[in-house]
């Protein structure tokens, strides 16, 4: 007597419209921290490739005069320029601001897909190593609707 193997039910965390919101909630959240990362590269270059930061605005310490806006030498670690927005710094709280809420969205989707913990791990370095999050991003996608398309009979949570 043969026996078919039984197809094992895939269980998911959510509703097929809560995975797809999470799969745009990622998307979004993927492109625009890998986005403030390339910034934040550059931003670490200038700062100890050239010593310098990128202010906007305030007044130079020096001469007196007003500083529009541009790189501004460092001194001892310190700018010459005081009252004004210190862009490089704007641009690391950003992004650390907006990792965070990377890992919220990473581990919505992680958890509403039961993944194993270690493709949370792999997804959560796409906001702290460069480009890998544009590359992750397109993978997931379809790794996630991939999943969904083959288990159907799964979709029903309730």
């Amino acid at each position: 007597m043969t026996t078919t193997p039984k197809a094992t039910k895939r269980r998911f965390g959510g509703t097929p419209a809560q995975i797809q919101s999470a799969l745009k909630f990622y998307k979004v959240l993927a492109y625009a921290t890998g986005a403030m990362l390339l910034l934040l590269t550059i931003e670490l270059i200038v700062r100890y490739g050239f010593n310098s930061v990128l202010i906007s605005g305030g007044t130079d310490t020096l001469t007196g005069a007003a500083h529009s806006f541009g790189l501004v030498q460092l001194q001892d670690g310190a700018s010459l320029v005081i009252g004004g927005l210190n862009i490089s710094t704007t641009v690391l709280i950003v992004h650390g601001w907006m990792y965070v809420i990377y890992l919220i969205a990473d581990f919505r989707l992680w958890s509403l897909m039961r993944w194993p913990f270690s493709k949370f791990i792999l997804i959560a370095l796409g906001g702290v190593v460069p480009l890998l999050s544009f590359f992750l991003e397109g993978r997931i996608h379809r790794q996630a609707l991939a999943e969904l398309a083959a288990h159907p009979q799964a979709t029903k949570r309730y």
